[in-house]
């Protein structure tokens, strides 16, 4: 087949009008950028980095840190059976409304997920919490689902022979040959867990992100700046981890 087609031309000229049009629409103009010496005037405010807070803020740190694994660590726990009814191979007549069911979930975003339970509980982790465990359940179910699909049928046909349950099956045939992808789209949801803590605290749910939102409301940019170090510390203590498990488990 030819690599250049009329169908390729066609997606070619749709991508450059989507990004003409893009351009248009958001306002796109690096002329703008002649106002960096703007944000160097404002970075320079962060410094020297106010070190007596560091205390307190590893105390918030450690909030998120909690609020994003036990998210993480029971959105992965529920999204394990869900995974199984939104894959063709073992959901059988539940697949299509499994489906949806994830898909309405995950469209949800974090924040108002975050809004909802603050309504219910109140403000504070426990919210920020339960709106990371429904958008993560969700969104690994989906993920884990496809994995389920494009495992290796050998094995369930050779267990479904001797006349194994589907459970059996699922628990021996499949995720011994997924799981180190499992634990791959685990770390990565972990991080991004992480990250949705922090705008999570914008709207009250606790943690170093609602420390930095009142850091920067009022004006504490010293402050700020260690919210900030804090912060990629933690994101790149999570994604060390993550390597190392992998690295280990493949």
């Amino acid at each position: 087949m030819a690599w250049v087609n009329w169908k390729h031309l066609f997606y070619g000229l749709l991508v450059i009008v989507g990004f003409v049009w893009s351009i248009h629409i958001t306002g796109f103009d690096l002329t703008k950028l002649k106002a960096l010496a703007n944000m160097v005037d404002f970075l320079s405010n962060w410094f020297p980095l106010q070190l007596e807070v560091v205390p307190r803020m590893l105390e918030a740190s450690l909030v998120t840190l909690g609020m994003a694994f036990l998210g993480s660590i029971l959105g992965l726990i529920f999204a394990l059976p869900l995974s199984l009814l939104a894959a063709k191979n073992t959901a059988g007549r539940f697949y299509r409304g499994s489906r949806i069911f994830l898909s309405f979930f995950r469209s949800i975003p974090e924040i108002v997920l975050g809004l909802m339970f603050l309504t219910v509980v109140g403000p504070g982790p426990f919210a920020a919490t339960l709106a990371i465990i429904v958008h993560n359940s969700s969104v690994l179910g989906k993920l884990i689902g496809e994995l389920i699909e494009a495992a290796d049928k050998g094995p369930q046909e050779a267990m479904k022979a001797v006349g194994a349950p589907s459970i059996t099956r699922a628990l021996f045939g499949i995720f011994p040959q997924i799981w180190p992808n499992v634990l791959s789209h685990y770390f990565y949801r972990f991080e991004v867990a992480v990250r949705t803590s922090l705008i999570l605290g914008l709207v009250g749910g606790g943690g170093i992100g609602q420390q930095l939102f009142i850091h920067f409301k009022t004006f504490q940019y010293s402050t700020v700046a260690v919210d900030v170090l804090l912060i990629m510390l933690i994101v790149i203590a999570v994604d060390f981890l993550g390597s190392r498990v992998r690295q280990d488990v493949m």
